[in-house]
């Protein structure tokens, strides 16, 4: 299944967080630690004039803001959110 985003929107696969160990080798699980809005660009609409947004799908983006909408598609969880909401793109 394919799905555009309209409008200025971003529709992400988000990044899962793993178990990290401490430097005394205690595992921390991902449920402890504080989680990082990471993710990767599925796909990108366009702005209000019919542009292209500065983003590529497989770019791999930092979020913000909490009105994400988040759902689960073939078994992947995937957010979509508006491109005023994406930080930064991670080289």
């Amino acid at each position: 299944m394919k799905v555009v985003p309209i409008g200025e929107r971003v529709l992400i696969r988000t990044v899962k967080e793993e178990e990290q160990r401490t430097a005394g080798g205690i595992y921390i699980p991902a449920s402890a630690q504080e989680k990082r809005k990471e993710g990767i660009v599925v796909a990108v609409g366009t702005t209000k004039e019919g542009k292209d947004l500065p983003l590529k799908e497989g770019d791999r983006i930092l979020y913000g803001g909490y009105s994400a909408d988040r759902f689960e598609m073939d078994g992947e969880e995937y957010l979509m959110l508006d491109f005023k909401n994406v930080l930064a793109r991670i080289e």
